[in-house]
């Protein structure tokens, strides 16, 4: 089942580049006590992923943090070595690049997107979170296209 409004955010452990390697973090520790605007997608390094949605969150951020943001996270079911790489590649060093790798955080807010059947197996769905000391606030999905988990939709929502 998918979250709601008003619901609070499962505590899992996932992944952040640190200065050695992969190192845990825990989504309550970086939801507790901040505003946070989540975005996920499909996959990094994939088309609509680089070429519309991280970049539009990279090219907002001080928007978005102006508006009483702590944490911009991008979120995709990869890897700590991916993620790490394809936010150095997009510039997003304002943006926390949150791997989950074996898409714990997604199956437990009930976003998982299965691509199996072309190879990709199972994803996240695109999605856009505002979260407030760890409840979720807004959760727009996108079925298709980028619009209504944009950058520019969540600073206008704010």
């Amino acid at each position: 089942m998918t979250i709601q409004v008003g619901d609070q955010l499962p505590n899992v452990e996932l992944r952040i580049m640190g200065e050695k390697g992969p190192e845990p973090v825990q989504t309550g520790d970086l939801f507790k006590g901040k505003k946070v605007v989540l975005f996920a997608l499909p996959g990094a390094f994939t088309p609509g992923c680089t070429m519309t949605h991280l970049p539009g969150y990279v090219v907002n951020a001080d928007k978005i943090k102006a508006k009483g943001v702590d944490s911009i996270i991008c979120l995709s079911v990869n890897d700590a070595f991916v993620m790490d790489a394809w936010g150095k590649s997009q510039n997003a060093e304002a943006i926390i690049m949150l791997a989950d790798g074996i898409g714990a955080f997604t199956s437990a807010v009930g976003l998982e997107l299965d691509l199996t059947d072309i190879q990709f197996g199972k994803r996240s769905k695109r999605y856009a979170m505002i979260i407030n000391d760890g409840k979720l606030e807004l959760l727009n999905i996108d079925e298709k296209g980028v619009d209504l988990s944009s950058a520019e939709t969540l600073l206008a929502a704010l």
